[in-house]
């Protein structure tokens, strides 16, 4: 018999550019450098567009790691029996915490009314959660996961 299940949550971080969004950045960029690059070789600049390439490049591979990031899923399970976050990617999936539910504790850091740090504790042991959450979110995934550990400590008694 398997367990009730009292939250399982995936955070996923937010990105506001799309597949085709990139590529007509990317596109715009490199119509821009080989505009500017045109010029520059013109005027005898020889080594401009070599620099304008490389920073062609250094925006190609920040936006590559960042869609990396973006793949990186943070999963929050909470059980009678414990709490577990998980870091999945489509590759790969690994646990980063686990806790009794009963010992695990939420701490919410605020600063001027907004959750900044949202915290699962035990023993001396912190971990950081849903760092990807705006704080509003934050604050209502907070609440969230303090019912479905309630809830979860409230079966076992």
């Amino acid at each position: 018999m398997s367990e009730p299940v009292y939250m399982d949550a995936e955070i996923r971080p937010n990105r506001s550019l799309s597949e085709r969004g990139f590529i007509v950045l990317i596109s715009i960029v490199t119509a821009a450098n080989v505009a500017s690059a045109a010029v520059f070789v013109k005027l005898g600049a020889t080594f401009v567009p070599i620099f304008l390439g490389v920073d062609l490049l250094a925006v190609l591979v920040a936006f590559l790691v960042s869609f990396q990031a973006g793949k990186r899923i943070e999963r929050v399970r909470v059980t009678s029996r414990d709490v577990r976050v998980l870091q999945e990617t489509p590759k790969w999936s690994r646990v980063i915490w686990e806790s009794p539910t009963a010992f695990t504790r939420v701490r919410v850091e605020k600063d001027e009314g907004r959750a900044v740090a949202l915290k699962l504790a035990l023993s001396g042991r912190e971990l950081d959660v849903a760092v990807a959450l705006s704080p509003r979110e934050r604050a209502e995934f907070a609440q969230a996961l303090e019912r479905a550990i309630w809830r979860a400590k409230r079966e076992r008694a």
